[in-house]
């Protein structure tokens, strides 16, 4: 009897250990996102104040009111921090826990919400995309246009645009208002707009369905086009799962993974955690007012107001912890906290090269993603394989699976130059490690 409690201790261990521990790594991959020292996880305490130092300096020059910083390594918190104010006042300092308008960060979650059905035997990716929402089906590519008039010429696609060709925004759908100036007088006529801000009422299928009479840019597979292509994907979502964009996401992804604090309309009590979005003019910052024009307008406070349309190329709101926790079960192979979301082929596939030889600059894209390549690294420290995405009011953020380095940082300006400082946040990042 004297040697049941030792027994006790050893297999609580072992259980407690099982539960922890990836055999495989010997690394933490269960337990939730966790504050470690700077230094315990690779990073110099030192270095790391250079970017309180260049943000607090980007406050001061006036290009910046405030912003949400955050960390991670190792599946570690090692740096989390807000600055400046949400006003130009300066009366109201920013939180950690502000919620941000994520914009085009919804798409990472729209594309892995479409892998899971995928996973479930729901489709392939090259399946047409009309075999589920028929109003694709026999899709005429733009020949010629009459901007004097908005006019235009077609011809027949040469094939149907694909899932994954949506994934890859390769489809020839661009987007409205922030589109070619082809595709947004074309949607504007078709009372199409970007996602954001929808009137309360409107819903996403039926805009989806209009979206698919209208023409194609070019052929379907033969350049990246930035536009609606998440957005017919969260409808696909819907069509599949027999759910609303927002309950599959709610149910599927939120919930379980606690992202508590991510919505297309944020409820009343969370609704003061909203940061303001300001404007930039002149390398100055200035209230926008209620609304924003960009070939047509959106409301600036949208998520605070009763809506139906859950884009899932634009609509979300959300906080750096939240997201962050999101990329961390992405960087362990598709779990997080004992929970498997995705399998880690998966999640290879969405984080691979899937555009082939098609021209998206130094880097390439996947299923969802932007992704570093060998070129594009030799322009930032980001390594190879990184992959990373941001959105329209300068929210940005990577995932390093070489460094398991997670970065996001969150402000709030439409019409910044956002990339200059974005990028230079990811070079304060990768030159504090120290190991």
């Amino acid at each position: 009897m004297k040697h049941i409690p030792l027994l006790l201790l050893a297999v609580t261990s072992f259980l407690f250990s099982f539960s922890q521990v990836d055999i495989s790594t010997g690394k933490n991959k269960y337990t939730i996102l966790q504050p470690a020292k700077p230094e315990q996880q690779g990073f110099s305490p030192e270095r790391l104040k250079r970017i309180d130092n260049n943000i607090n300096d980007w406050i001061n020059d006036g290009r910046l009111n405030g912003a949400v910083a955050l960390i991670i390594r190792n599946g570690k918190i090692v740096y989390h921090k807000a600055f400046g104010y949400d006003d130009l006042e300066k009366t109201k300092p920013f939180r950690t826990d502000n919620i941000f308008r994520i914009a085009s960060q919804t798409k990472a979650i729209t594309s892995v919400a479409v892998m899971m059905l995928f996973e479930e035997g729901k489709f392939l990716l090259d399946d047409p995309i009309s075999r589920y929402i028929p109003e694709f089906a026999k899709q005429q590519v733009l020949d010629k246009y009459n901007e004097a008039d908005t006019s235009y010429t077609t011809v027949p696609a040469k094939s149907e645009v694909t899932i994954r060709q949506l994934l890859t925004h390769t489809s020839g759908i661009s987007y409205a208002q922030i589109g070619t100036k082809e595709a947004n007088a074309i949607f504007a006529k078709a009372s199409l707009h970007s996602g954001l801000g929808a009137e309360n009422g409107r819903v996403l299928g039926p805009d989806m369905k209009k979206l698919g009479k209208l023409p194609l840019l070019h052929q379907p597979g033969e350049k990246f086009t930035y536009g609606l292509n998440t957005d017919v994907l969260g409808y696909l979502v819907e069509v599949v799962s027999g759910m609303s964009l927002d309950q599959f996401f709610r149910q599927r992804i939120f919930t379980p993974l606690g992202m508590n604090d991510t919505y297309f309309y944020l409820p009343a009590a969370k609704q003061s955690r909203l940061v303001n979005l300001f404007r930039e003019e002149n390398k100055k910052l200035i209230s926008p007012g209620a609304d924003i024009a960009m070939n047509g307008k959106f409301i600036v406070n949208y998520p605070k107001l009763p809506g139906t349309y859950y884009s899932g190329g634009a609509g979300l709101s959300s906080t750096t912890t939240d997201y962050a926790i999101f990329l961390q079960m992405l960087l362990n192979g598709g779990e997080y906290n004992g929970r498997r979301f995705l399998s880690r082929n998966t999640v290879r596939m969405m984080t691979m090269n899937q555009i082939g030889d098609i021209n998206r600059g130094a880097n390439k894209f996947g299923l969802g993603f932007g992704l570093t390549t060998e070129k594009g690294s030799s322009l930032l420290p980001t390594p190879q394989d990184v992959f990373e995405w941001g959105g329209a009011f300068a929210t940005t953020y990577w995932a390093d699976p070489k460094e398991k380095i997670i970065g996001i940082f969150y402000r709030q300006i439409w019409g910044s130059t956002f990339g200059e400082i974005a990028n230079k946040f990811k070079v304060l990042v990768y030159s504090a490690l120290n190991d």
